[in-house]
């Protein structure tokens, strides 16, 4: 699945192989799992994604005992899985760079091309999922019968394709059953929350030879029901043209046969970056199902950082959509433009509707404490002058496009990038919204294209690099007011 796995990637064009069928013993599994309603409370239905919690970009200076949200969660965006966990520096450089907001890692299987892992550790996933990263935790184990490229190793093993009694593959759904298991207690070791998706690697195979195809779903249901028992979101990747094709066929040709999984990884390399393939029906794990594999392995350059990826494209759970907020009671704070306040003159006043967006947002910042009335009292005229001098701008009783700039974006700044879904994607569409560039967004909350193409606008206008990512340099020069 990992671009240093190009040998043995899924392929949309079938192949045909014959494999010598033995008898496959496997070791019993020694480790103790811990159900997750004792490791950790899930947040969703294992069996449903759809109100699984997203995860909302956390500051780095976050509480060392701050609950991990669930992975991926709800979100919509891009991402890139590598075989070997990449180092934390290289994390927060492309966090920063690069267009990708998610990424796969290999915790769990023997099959792995990276069995070791240095950087993966319980410090390194929580501090990704605590910059914002969602992370897809796959597991490589067990491969169909008929697969030509595993065995890999020497003490990892295919799925046994011996039917049994009644065709029901019991040796196929017992590796299963250790499979689930071993995921399950590498995941809780890892830290990762109960309720996030946990993902199966069943790379191409054959789907033509009976006995292989129907093994791999016995192993496949078996798994799935399994790690659902311990409380973790289900799923499985694999090429559209076998495995998927294989799952979907299941899932219309013989409903109810096989435990199928909650979210699909489809890998179908046509360079288009959104969930869809001919190999797949329309209505299957939609919405809020799928992710595609898009591109496979080659190289990408982020802050000077290269590595050797596969680009996919994910819309899980309900999509990236951001929490409900409100300001004072019902206030809003939010516009498609600002303009400037003119302090009274006479007959002349500033609109009620924009100065009491200014007095609830001085207020939320300790500056005001009048009340919410929309008039440009004395109160606000002293709250206005406080807050220019504090942060050394120019002196007036006037409220300027600038100072809307400072005010709006003022506090925490993590890095926000297509997918990210939070009070802070509304404080910069605000910010953007006041400087007056030609944009005129609507304030969702949701990272999305037209917030992606503001953000690069006013990157050109200010003498920045145009990313389209809200990185540390843009909040600087939002919250100084550069226009």
């Amino acid at each position: 699945m990992s671009s240093a796995l190009r040998a043995r990637r899924p392929r949309t064009v079938l192949r045909t192989a014959t494999t010598a069928l033995g008898a496959l013993v496997l070791a019993a599994t020694t480790a103790t799992v811990v159900p997750a309603a004792t490791a950790a409370a899930p947040t969703t239905s294992a069996s449903s994604t759809s109100r699984a919690a997203a995860p909302t970009a956390v500051p780095s200076a976050a509480r060392a005992d701050t609950p991990l949200p669930v992975t991926p969660g709800d979100f919509t965006g891009y991402g890139f899985d590598q075989c070997l966990t990449p180092t934390q520096a290289t994390m927060n450089t492309w966090l920063q760079r690069s267009p990708f907001l998610a990424v796969g890692i290999y915790i769990s299987g023997d099959s792995r091309a990276c069995r070791s892992q240095p950087n993966l550790t319980p410090t390194w996933v929580r501090n990704q999922l605590l910059k914002g990263w969602r992370l897809l935790p796959i597991t490589l184990g067990p491969q169909a019968s008929c697969q030509p490229r595993f065995p890999r190793y020497s003490d990892d093993f295919k799925i046994s394709p011996d039917p049994g009694p009644r065709n029901r593959y019991p040796k196929a759904r017992a590796m299963a059953r250790d499979s689930a298991a071993s995921t399950v207690v590498d995941a809780q070791r890892l830290g990762i929350p109960a309720g996030s998706t946990l993902w199966y690697d069943l790379e191409g195979f054959d789907h033509t030879n009976t006995h292989c195809r129907e093994s791999a779903l016995a192993f496949v249901s078996t798994w799935v029901i399994n790690v659902r028992r311990l409380g973790y979101v289900t799923g499985v990747y694999s090429s559209a043209g076998s495995g998927i094709k294989v799952l979907d066929d299941a899932r219309v040709n013989r409903p109810g046969a096989f435990a199928l999984p909650d979210q699909i990884w489809v890998a179908r390399w046509d360079g288009v970056a959104n969930t869809s393939t001919s190999y797949l029906r329309g209505d299957g794990w939609v919405p809020g199902g799928r992710v595609k594999q898009y591109r496979g392995g080659h190289d990408e350059v982020w802050g000077g950082v290269r590595i050797n990826i596969d680009s996919n494209f994910l819309d899980v759970g309900r999509g990236s959509v951001a929490p409900g907020e409100t300001h004072c009671g019902g206030v809003t704070v939010s516009f498609r433009r600002y303009g400037t306040l003119r302090a009274p003159s006479g007959t002349r006043a500033p609109a009620p509707g924009k100065v009491r967006a200014l007095q609830c947002l001085l207020s939320e910042h300790g500056y005001y404490r009048g009340a919410v009335d929309g008039r440009y009292s004395p109160a606000v005229l002293d709250s206005v002058r406080r807050w220019k001098a504090d942060r050394a701008q120019p002196a007036s009783d006037h409220w300027f496009p600038r100072d809307w700039m400072t005010l709006l974006s003022w506090g925490n700044a993590p890095i926000l990038k297509i997918g990210s879904a939070s009070g802070y994607v509304r404080r910069v569409q605000r910010a953007l919204n006041s400087a007056n560039i030609g944009t005129k967004l609507a304030v969702s909350g949701t990272f999305d294209g037209a917030t992606a193409e503001a953000v690069k606008t006013y990157q050109r206008r200010v003498g920045i690099t145009a990313s389209g990512i809200a990185d540390t340099p843009t909040w600087t020069r939002l919250r100084a007011g550069v226009r």
